[in-house]
């Protein structure tokens, strides 16, 4: 139980519904930053604007899974009010108030280095890694499915990464039927791919490997789906990025050519907000009671 405990969430989507909830039940009291244009109420929730919080009392902020923006932004479907996280605001929250965040970025591990706040990225744990997998696979099957005039069976499906979200993928299009190939780049990977049943490939050999795609997924979260890798793709091919964002393709190029190519981050949020809000919220109470455990034990 989280009784008493005095958490914050800042924004989100869908699943940040299942967090509170999981949360709520736990008898945390809670304060909804960025909520206000949400009907539904919580037991033990307040809704506040940023100005309101009273930062000093938090002993757990939750950011959406994206974290904050390149300048502290905080994105919300649930209000239209802008709001932005700063370092001063960390540096009034208690010593020991601990961020979560789904993934994290070069402005967020600034203002929490500079408040001296401890900060969990959630999505670098395997497990919440492995659940989200899930909902990610389903959503790009459906955007595939929805994007192509021609069967995943039998298709040349490209993947490239083969982490947590990669090998989900490849194993879902090759149970459909697809041609997969899977491009990576350590040895160990290469060879898993192999044994899986996948045909694999170093991704120095990229642009010689896609001349044939009908489908090409990324999962790698750098510019990997260069203009001269694009170049060699027949006009047809459906490009799907499902790295953060900006992505690993180089969209303008791809536009210029003709082929389509989407941006598909988030997708657990989109296609089953609430499983990906359950998994987030399970692992948040578990994390966050473990967290209270350690530092009633160091009083």
């Amino acid at each position: 139980m989280l009784t008493d405990l005095q958490v914050a969430i800042f924004g989100g989507d869908a699943r940040q519904l299942e967090v509170i909830r999981k949360l709520a039940e736990q008898g945390a009291n809670l304060v909804l930053v960025g909520f206000d244009q949400l009907d539904h109420g919580f037991t033990g929730a307040s809704k506040m604007d940023i100005g309101e919080v009273d930062f000093s009392k938090l002993d757990v902020i939750i950011l959406p899974v994206n974290g904050s923006g390149p300048n502290g932004e905080i994105d919300t479907i649930f209000s239209n009010k802008r709001i932005i996280l700063t370092a001063e605001h960390l540096k009034r929250t208690p010593k020991h108030c601990h961020l979560y965040s789904g993934i994290t970025n070069a402005y967020l591990d600034k203002i929490v280095s500079q408040s001296g706040k401890g900060h969990t990225q959630l999505f670098d744990r395997d497990d919440v890694a492995i659940y989200n997998s899930i909902p990610t696979v389903e959503g790009t099957l459906m955007m595939v499915i929805q994007n192509t005039d021609t069967t995943i069976h039998n298709s040349n499906t490209v993947v490239l990464g083969f982490g947590r979200v990669g090998m989900s993928v490849a194993r879902a299009f090759d149970a459909l039927g697809a041609n997969v190939k899977v491009g990576a780049r350590k040895p160990e990977h290469l060879a898993r791919i192999s044994e899986m049943g996948f045909i694999p490939f170093h991704l120095d050999h990229l642009q010689k490997e896609v001349t044939n795609t009908d489908v090409c997924i990324n999962t790698i979260p750098f510019q990997i789906v260069t203009s001269g890798v694009i170049s060699k793709m027949p006009t047809q091919t459906l490009i799907i990025d499902l790295a953060s964002k900006p992505g690993g393709t180089d969209f303008k190029y791809a536009e210029k050519r003709g082929i389509k190519a989407l941006l598909a981050p988030g997708l657990p949020g989109i296609v089953a907000p609430k499983t990906a809000g359950q998994i987030l919220g399970n692992v948040l109470s578990q994390l966050i009671g473990e967290q209270m455990s350690t530092r009633k034990g160091k009083v």
